[in-house]
């Protein structure tokens, strides 16, 4: 059917008759997508079966996640597949765009951030590998929010990908799962054997919904398999139109706010709905396979992806003490060598505790094991160091009324890794100090990676198009060998074609924001970009203030010049982050005042593109000549987006933290601009003291000008930008903006110099930059979790366990 053009012509043109009873003249964009995305999943229906039953003896990961950020699926499973040009060169004649079908469909913003898209990732390459793996997440009906700037200010309205329904879906009804919640647990002896069971629960349908997930270039299609919650058959006989309200909040929307309790409970639902389906699922699917669960971790690998899927772990016991009648003892043996946690945080309040007033009601034989779980625990500990209480307190799951997830994640599983070494270092050393002396041999890192087939092949086919001219094509499929490109890092040929790739880039991102914005920007320009979810610590505050400055001084001094810059932002702020929402008023706030400056306003230019997501992120990557990454020290876990930006030819402008040091190693000092506080120094002024942010505002008059004018009328708008500047100077800065200020503003002096003077070196550091970036790609992580924690092995070939 797409072997070549004629072909897949004559197959549409039929499919479209006979789907929609109207002829091809008739048909819509719309009807044109749903024709070709259905052509598409029939295409790889075979390998999907395939790729399961050849997976029937073979070790499996299940990958349980809250997120999974997809973005469009169209262009990359026709990207994977190897049938792009074919179906673009038959739509051509058709007088169809492609990229226009692309545009019609929503992203699946399933996700908040790298956490989400990392997940995405990594399922790609577990396809492309051609390794067993498939993903259990939730199908939200709304997933994040969709974001509208009215006035500067951040408006959330939901998010509507499923309202055209989604082509790449299956539904199996006949699969659904029964999760109970609320109700009680009684007791009763069964041949000896003290036994439980849930009773008077109220039951929720767990539906899934089955999304392939095509390899590269390969025949194996793997699953992602999202959960949706619907009313049970076990529905209450009182109060039906409450219970189906509540029922289907559980997957209405990501991340609901839990400010309250009526929130806590729906997250703490949302949770426990993933990993009780999840793991039935998994279990069901085992035993169609192998007679009992003794040898179950020597065929499956459960992976928690950071804190939200960790009921995993007592639910899995759950089923084999209950359901399956194992000792405690063995059930607790098998259930460790099944689960591997990753931690994605060292930010306190990411790691999640939740009030035992709270969940004991809503899940009371998860928390009787859980308790049990703990008391063992403390046992073990005590034994250990004897009479050490205060050691026992802090390392325990439920403690002060609080059941603490990243403790039952760290004493369930057999690993525990972080994403990059700086952050794996902290986990070991400070986060989670006392359970690495514990148990030392859990710890490994992971360092994070990124998809190249999305974030080079698919979001720059330009460059991708001149890597290929320069090296050929065996990195597509093994992206380390973009190293081949350091002969070229000199070549004036390949510096001049990175020029001209960087420039269309550039181009593009200019005509999408004259048409969202009204902003006319100059694609010569030195592009300076920063996109990533709007958190504090990420610093878009450092950004803005340095932008603040530069204007200050344009105004102000004749003599000041630089050379011209666009300020590219795009994030969202949760729902409930005030202070997030505040620091994008006051982007756009900086925004008019210089877009409207004559002044300045050819030499600096400032954007915030609403409704940040994948599909608009595949067209700012590429265009940045300058990456940001300057969160604070000892904060970033791993970062994803500095990769994307490395990889496809951006500068990263970047402090010591997550993966950008190891991006340091991989390039070089002089291929990088490094600056600000070191994660030592921050955590030792957060342990010791002896910061004061109120000294820098003193002693450096731009500080002062700049923070000034954020409450003495200067943007005309009272009072807005109190909060911002009350959490730098009177709560003394938490995150360390006004002590790096200075040595950013060196840097960004010294890029721009560098930019204006030397362009040369400027695209040899570029090439550097892309042809280090292969280790950054998600098929060496994966490679390593199957190796070293999975001990999974491609299609067909031997499993063996070391265990």
């Amino acid at each position: 059917m797409f072997s070549n053009k004629e072909a897949f012509k004559a197959a549409f043109l039929k499919r479209i008759e006979r789907t929609y009873g109207k002829s091809f003249q008739d048909s819509t964009l719309s009807d044109q997508f749903q024709t070709l995305g259905n052509m598409v999943r029939e295409y790889i229906s075979s390998n999907w079966i395939q790729t399961n039953e050849e997976y029937s003896k073979e070790k499996k990961v299940y990958y349980l996640s809250i997120e999974f950020l997809l973005g469009r699926l169209l262009g990359q499973n026709l990207l994977n597949l190897g049938i792009y040009d074919v179906v673009e060169e038959g739509l051509k004649d058709l007088h169809i765009s492609l990229e226009e079908l692309e545009e019609i469909e929503y992203d699946a913003a399933l996700g908040n951030g790298g956490l989400g898209r990392l997940a995405a990732c990594f399922l790609d390459s577990l396809a492309s590998l051609d390794l067993p793996g498939h993903g259990y997440g939730i199908r939200y009906k709304h997933g994040l929010f969709e974001q509208r700037i009215v006035d500067g200010f951040q408006l959330e309205l939901p998010e509507h990908w499923l309202r055209y329904g989604h082509v790449w879906e299956v539904r199996k009804i006949d699969m659904a799962v029964e999760i109970p919640f609320w109700g009680k647990v009684e007791t009763y002896e069964k041949d000896g054997i003290l036994t439980f069971r849930h009773v008077d629960a109220e039951y929720v349908s767990a539906v899934p919904y089955d999304m392939p997930v095509i390899g590269y270039e390969t025949d194996t299609v793997n699953t992602l398999r999202l959960w949706s919650a619907e009313p049970s058959r076990y529905m209450p006989n009182q109060d039906v139109l409450k219970y189906k309200k509540e029922t289907e909040a559980i997957s209405e929307f990501l991340y609901p706010d839990d400010t309250n309790d009526e929130g806590k409970i729906l997250r703490l639902k949302q949770q426990y709905f993933l990993v009780s389906a999840s793991i039935r699922s998994i279990i069901q699917d085992y035993l169609e396979q192998y007679k009992d669960l003794h040898a179950f971790h020597e065929h499956v690998s459960i992976h928690i992806n950071d804190t939200h899927p960790v009921l995993a772990i007592p639910e899995f016991m759950r089923v084999l003490l209950d359901d399956h009648c194992m000792s405690w003892e063995e059930a607790w043996q098998i259930t460790t060598n099944t689960f591997c946690y990753t931690n994605h945080t060292t930010l306190s309040e990411a790691l999640e505790q939740w009030p035992i007033r709270i969940f004991q009601p809503l899940l009371p034989r998860i928390f009787m094991i859980i308790d049990e779980i703990n008391e063992r625990f403390c046992k073990s500990l005590w034994e250990l160091y004897p009479g050490e209480w205060g050691r026992i307190e802090q390392m325990a799951i439920v403690a002060h009324g609080q059941v603490k997830m990243a403790h039952l994640a760290i004493v369930g599983s057999h690993s525990v890794n972080g994403v990059a070494k700086i952050h794996t270092e902290i986990l070991k050393n400070r986060e989670m100090n006392l359970f690495y002396q514990f148990q030392p041999e859990k710890f490994n890192n992971k360092t994070n990676g990124i998809t190249h087939r999305r974030w080079l092949l698919k979001a720059n086919p330009e460059l991708t198009h001149l890597i290929r001219e320069t090296i050929g094509d065996e990195w597509m499929k093994q992206p380390e060998k973009l190293a081949l490109l350091h002969s070229y890092e000199q070549d004036s040929a390949f510096l001049t074609g990175l020029a001209d790739v960087k420039l269309k880039r550039k181009e593009i991102l200019a005509k999408r924001i004259l048409e969202q914005n009204g902003i006319n920007v100059d694609p010569q320009s030195i592009f300076d970009i920063q996109v990533k979810r709007l958190h504090a610590y990420k610093r878009q505050l450092l950004n803005v203030l340095h932008i603040l400055y530069l204007y200050n001084r344009m105004r102000e001094d004749a003599s000041f010049d630089m050379y011209p810059r666009t300020f590219v932002f795009g994030a969202k702020a949760s729902p409930g982050y005030y202070y997030a929402k505040k620091i994008i008023k006051l982007i756009h706030s900086v925004a008019d005042m210089v877009n409207n400056d004559p002044i300045v306003k050819d030499r600096i230019k400032v954007v915030f593109l609403e409704n940040y997501r994948v599909s608009l992120a595949e067209d700012i990557i590429p265009a940045a000549d300058i990456s940001e990454q300057i969160s604070t020290a000892s904060k970033e876990a791993s970062g994803t987006g500095n990769m994307k930006f490395m990889m496809n030819g951006a500068l990263t402008m970047g402090t010591l933290d997550g993966a950008n040091v190891e991006i340091l190693e991989q390039v070089g000092q002089e291929n990088i601009f490094i600056f600000g506080l070191k994660a030592e120094e921050v955590m030792k002024f957060e342990r010791e003291g002896g910061y004061r942010s109120m000294d820098y505002y003193h002693h450096d008059n731009h500080i002062r000008q700049v923070m000034d004018q954020l409450v003495n009328g200067f943007f005309n708008e009272e009072d807005q930008f109190e909060m911002i500047y009350d959490s730098l100077l009177i709560e003394n800065d938490q995150y360390f903006v006004l002590k790096d200020f200075a040595a950013y503003r060196d840097k960004q002096q010294e890029a721009g110099r560098l930019y204006e003077k030397d362009r040369n070196r400027w695209l040899q550091m570029t090439a550097r930059n892309i042809s280090q970036s292969g280790y950054f790609s998600s098929d060496r992580t994966i490679r390593e979790y199957a190796s070293d924690i999975w001990e999974i092995h491609n299609r067909g070939s031997q499993v063996l366990v070391k265990r």
